[in-house]
């Protein structure tokens, strides 16, 4: 089969169109690099089919759309920072790109399309573990952060109601909390990691002087993004029409403990220091309910203690990535 990945170069995408490859698909990678990195591709720039293109020109993605079977739609401008430096750029990537792809979808009959959408779409969800049933709502329309899980709700009612009367499957998942390596930097995990190697070079030894926002308390259940993958290629073969997903896993952390766990992978003991309230907006607690997804035969196989240590070691060894003066991170 033929499938066109949007923001092919981003992390969950690149992960994503090396696992289609591998299953033997043919790619086509949809993205203008805006924040994607071409080299996370690298090694098998021969194997893909990269249109270059703004996800906003309908044009383009119905060019790019031309044959393919199927979509995985994830271009976005994601990361925290960005929701709340440039809320209008992620609400309009987000909203009018999903008009471009639902129209592509028309255009060219596309038999399958899998939209990304996240779990800030509820935000502050009222009940822990999450299923895909609770009420999406943005708290606060004045706190700019709201940019991206107001465009990914704003998405989810697109892809739903534009494609009713689709002929083949509408699809959306919401993926909760994904790391692994070469994630960009802008999130809680490269955050950290870059942090503590900052520290490490002040205190050269004994406990490791850790500045955190808050108490730490908060939770989060992250999810490698071998498993996301993993729960996306079942999506492609079990996957109902009009049906929403939650891709994650269901084991629940503090942001202390994932600190600690980033400072013992650098062999030293943490010494947290707490540096001031959490931003406005974000969430204390999350942890999805993944249940829909392992009646479909999804299990997630990497618990964080065993996929974090190696993320460490990608960010300790490639530190000479990280941009040092580029807006979008």
């Amino acid at each position: 089969m033929h499938y066109l990945v949007t923001g092919g170069f981003g992390f969950i995408g690149a992960y994503l169109t090396r696992d289609l490859l591998a299953k033997g698909h043919e790619v086509t990678v949809f993205d203008n690099l805006t924040r994607g990195r071409k080299g996370r591709l690298d090694d098998c720039m021969d194997d893909i089919n990269h249109v270059s293109g703004d996800i906003r020109d309908a044009d383009s993605v119905i060019a790019a759309s031309k044959g393919v079977d199927g979509i995985y739609h994830l271009a976005a401008v994601n990361g925290t920072e960005n929701f709340y430096n440039f809320p209008e750029l992620v609400l309009d990537v987000g909203i009018r790109g999903m008009l471009s792809v639902m129209e592509a979808c028309k255009v060219n009959n596309i038999a399958d399309l899998i939209v990304a959408s996240s779990a800030e779409v509820y935000q502050l969800p009222p009940q822990i573990p999450t299923d895909e049933t609770v009420p999406l709502i943005v708290p606060d329309p004045l706190n700019p952060r709201y940019s991206y899980g107001g465009s990914k709700l704003i998405s989810e009612l697109i892809a739903l109601n534009y494609g009713k009367d689709h002929e083949g499957r509408v699809m959306i998942f919401r993926p909760h909390n994904v790391y692994g390596a070469d994630m960009g930097w802008k999130h809680v995990i490269p955050q950290f990691i870059m942090r503590a190697l900052e520290k490490m070079e002040e205190s050269q030894d004994g406990e490791l002087p850790f500045p955190i926002q808050g108490d730490g308390m908060e939770t989060r259940a992250f999810c490698h993004v071998s498993d996301i993958c993993q729960g996306l290629l079942i999506l492609l073969d079990k996957g109902e029409h009009k049906n929403i997903y939650h891709i994650g896993n269901s084991e629940e952390v503090t942001i202390r403990d994932v600190a600690e766990q980033v400072v013992h992978a650098l062999d030293r003991k943490l010494l947290l220091q707490s540096s001031g309230d959490v931003l406005e907006g974000s969430t204390p607690r999350r942890c999805p309910d993944i249940s829909k997804m392992q009646v479909l035969g999804y299990t997630p196989k990497i618990p964080l203690k065993e996929g974090l240590p190696g993320v460490v070691e990608w960010y300790r060894t490639n530190k000479s990535l990280q941009p040092s003066d580029e807006v979008l991170l």
